[in-house]
């Protein structure tokens, strides 16, 4: 085994670092994972996952976590209503999708990010989790590496993986590409006790997601757990509009009237959702890595997720490539027929760019397509026609 003997570090605990120090824990790996957050309760931002059957699921049925995945996912959340910027359903999959179909590989099913990241914490050893672990830097020491840490903490390793997303620190040691503006911005809230708070758009989502187009831009947004909703503003803009707008996002006020602005065309329905939605609102510039990158790989180093090929999140493959990632990269590291670390690496490198080259031309293709001035009628023909 290319790893007896080794201590692995997975620099960052989301879905891809877990998911990847589970599988090596089932293969005997020696497994840590640094994280960042303070601690296992901290609060985890963001929309709910949808896993695919080749990928993120293939991930957990290697992980022996289907079963616990079924008890933690939310069914009928990825039931879909698209509509116009009034407020009119023009497609609905309510009456048509089961509940459930795993096996089906069209079945896309969502869970809430805090479900998720327990399941998996619970799935590895005791102690597995380094928390508090904010990654500044690394340097060579004998055949590995020595970590270092913002809390003043170090840790050897002999095989590091970057599982530290978008802006990993770690990727700068294996390569310098740097990704690109996708010229779309999306501006995130959270409103919490919907039922109070946005009573009209928590009845038009009825558990579900919703897809409203308009004026080539986008409202997006899914139900969680106890009546929360997730959306975003999803719509073309300069690369720095975040900082140029000079909107203050902590400003309920401030974002509503930027809504009524720049969304006017769009019904007041909409509105509940910005004068709501807890603060600050966070606005994310949306990048992805170059499609034809490449770089050599290193005997001891690698990476995974968004951390080596960040992508637009128009084709729901962000977190399914990021658990592929890690069930090739597994496999790899724990095969028998590589004869060093770094052709093991190297294979499963090569693999994994030409993979994530095709999800990213998705992406970025759903991106434009989205944002087009017929932005509306592209999606109902996709939808309607599968």
């Amino acid at each position: 085994m290319l790893l007896k003997n080794m201590t692995i570090a997975i620099v960052g605990g989301g879905p891809g670092g877990l998911t990847l120090a589970r599988l090596l824990q089932l293969k005997g790996a020696n497994v840590k994972v640094y994280e960042r957050d303070f601690n296992q309760d901290a609060r985890l931002i963001g929309s709910p996952l949808d896993l695919h059957d080749e990928s993120g699921l293939a991930a957990l049925r290697q992980a022996n976590l289907l079963e616990a995945f079924k008890k933690n996912y939310r069914p009928g959340a990825d039931k879909l209503i698209i509509s116009n910027e009034a407020a009119d359903i023009l497609f609905s999959d309510h009456e048509t999708k089961p509940e459930e179909d795993f096996g089906n590989e069209h079945f896309r099913p969502e869970i809430d990010r805090g479900p998720f990241r327990n399941m998996l914490l619970e799935s590895l050893q005791p102690k597995t989790v380094i928390w508090d672990s904010y990654f500044i830097s690394m340097e060579k020491e004998k055949q590995g590496w020595l970590l270092h840490f913002k809390n003043g903490n170090n840790a050897y390793a002999d095989v590091v993986i970057a599982a530290d997303g978008a802006n990993s620190k770690v990727r700068a040691y294996i390569t310098d590409i740097k990704p690109f503006y996708s010229g779309i911005t999306m501006l995130e809230g959270t409103v919490h006790d919907a039922a109070k708070s946005a009573p009209q758009t928590l009845a038009l989502l009825s558990g579900g997601k919703i897809m409203a187009f308009g004026n080539k831009k986008n409202i997006l947004m899914g139900q969680k757990a106890n009546n929360e909703i997730g959306f975003y503003a999803s719509f073309k803009s300069e690369e720095n509009w975040a900082v140029d707008s000079g909107l203050d996002f902590s400003n309920n006020k401030e974002i509503s009237s930027w809504f009524k602005k720049e969304y006017a065309e769009w019904s007041d329905i909409w509105l509940e959702l910005f004068e709501n939605s807890a603060t600050p609102f966070i606005p994310r510039s949306i990048y992805c890595m170059p499609l034809a990158q490449d770089w050599k790989a290193l005997p001891n180093v690698t990476m995974l997720g968004d951390a080596a090929h960040v992508m637009p999140p128009f084709a729901g493959e962000g977190v399914n490539m990021a658990m592929l990632d890690a069930l090739e990269l597994s496999e790899s590291l724990t095969s028998d027929k590589f004869n060093t670390l770094q052709e093991a690496i190297s294979f499963y490198e090569i693999n994994m760019r030409k993979r994530a080259a095709i999800a990213a031309q998705e992406s970025l293709e759903n991106g434009e397509r989205m944002h087009s001035k017929d932005a509306l009628n592209t999606m109902l023909g996709f939808f309607n026609q599968h």
